[in-house]
């Protein structure tokens, strides 16, 4: 495994770190629980330390599993990263989305992170994950309600307190990565990112490289489609969300398709599956410090903690890069 520091931080974190969000359950059609936490605990075995959770995945659930996982893990070899202003059981903010529980039960998401909730859900979060201190703290998404200068008010006291190490964000642009930034030392910003989801590049990664902040990109494998499992006429289970996402339509599901077997012969001469020469071309690109990646199973997070076990040649990923600026999906 490779280590890389958060922006100016000391805070050290995995290249592969473990992604909760399908651990619990939440818009992935259910969870095993006991299944996540031999998920989790395998690959910190495989050099992965780092954990990436939230509040909101599964209510609650993600940041239980990370919690029961991690209680014989020595804690000082741990990261944990987690996130704040989501709320599922307070109708304040800016609506999200409408959604539904693990059990069926309709709930509403609403973006909020206004002072007195984030003091609250860094209290709740802790208790769920049976420790005294989050390595990162992370805006999950940006309030409009909430002035930002609040926000960060709340996370620096709560790294005044010792209960957050560091801050960061999520889903933000270079803008309001700016306006953050005047308030409290932002380590990192945690955004999408994949072979096929590449507008960051153009805003985020310059501003990120110029101010020395880390980017954590989250959904590399594009949950999943860029694996090379998913081929036309792949069906989704219920309540699963990618079954409505552009990408996961028939014409593009043959478009990638085609795409990873042009790139399939490399994987094969690095002894690689598709998934993992994917998640290490990602952490290779400009500004990218991490990869957050899920895993259902021990297996699957063994797997993916091998990625950083291959090495791509400068021509090997401008190969890549070549045959995937070629890529046309229909929206």
């Amino acid at each position: 495994m490779i280590y890389r520091k958060l922006g100016h931080s000391d805070l050290e974190i995995s290249v592969v770190t473990f992604g909760a969000w399908a651990a619990g359950g939440w818009m992935w059609g259910g969870t095993e629980r006991s299944e996540a936490v031999k998920a989790i605990q395998a690959s910190y075995d495989a050099g992965v330390t780092s954990i990436d959770t939230a509040p909101v995945y599964g209510q609650g659930l993600s940041e239980e599993i990370v919690g029961e996982a991690i209680k014989k893990l020595p804690r000082d070899k741990v990261q944990i990263l987690t996130k704040y202003g989501m709320r599922w059981d307070l109708a304040k903010g800016d609506l999200a989305m409408h959604s539904k529980d693990n059990a069926g039960k309709a709930i509403d998401i609403y973006k909020y992170a206004a002072k007195d909730s984030i003091i609250q859900e860094c209290e709740e979060s802790l208790k769920r994950l049976g420790t005294d201190y989050i390595d990162l703290y992370q805006i999950h998404w940006h309030d409009k309600t909430t002035p930002i200068e609040e926000t960060m008010e709340a996370v620096s006291l709560l790294i005044k307190q010792g209960k957050v190490r560091h801050a960061g964000v999520c889903n933000y642009d270079a803008n309001l990565m700016r306006e953050a930034a005047k308030y409290i030392n932002l380590v990192s910003d945690q955004v999408p990112y994949s072979m096929v989801k590449r507008g960051i590049e153009k805003e985020t990664v310059p501003y990120c490289l110029e101010n020395n902040k880390s980017i954590l990109a989250y959904s590399p494998l594009e949950r999943g489609l860029l694996t090379g499992k998913m081929k036309p006429g792949y069906k989704f289970g219920a309540d699963d969300h990618r079954a409505g996402i552009y990408f996961y339509k028939d014409e593009n599901l043959k478009r990638v398709d085609a795409f990873l077997n042009k790139i399939s012969p490399l994987a094969d001469e690095k002894q690689a599956s598709l998934g993992q020469l994917v998640i290490r071309w990602t952490v290779e690109q400009p500004g990218i410090t991490i990869a957050l990646v899920g895993a259902r199973d021990a297996e699957q997070a063994i797997q993916n903690a091998k990625a950083m076990d291959i090495k791509l040649s400068t021509e090997e990923l401008n190969f890549i890069t070549d045959e995937l600026n070629k890529l046309d999906l229909v929206k």
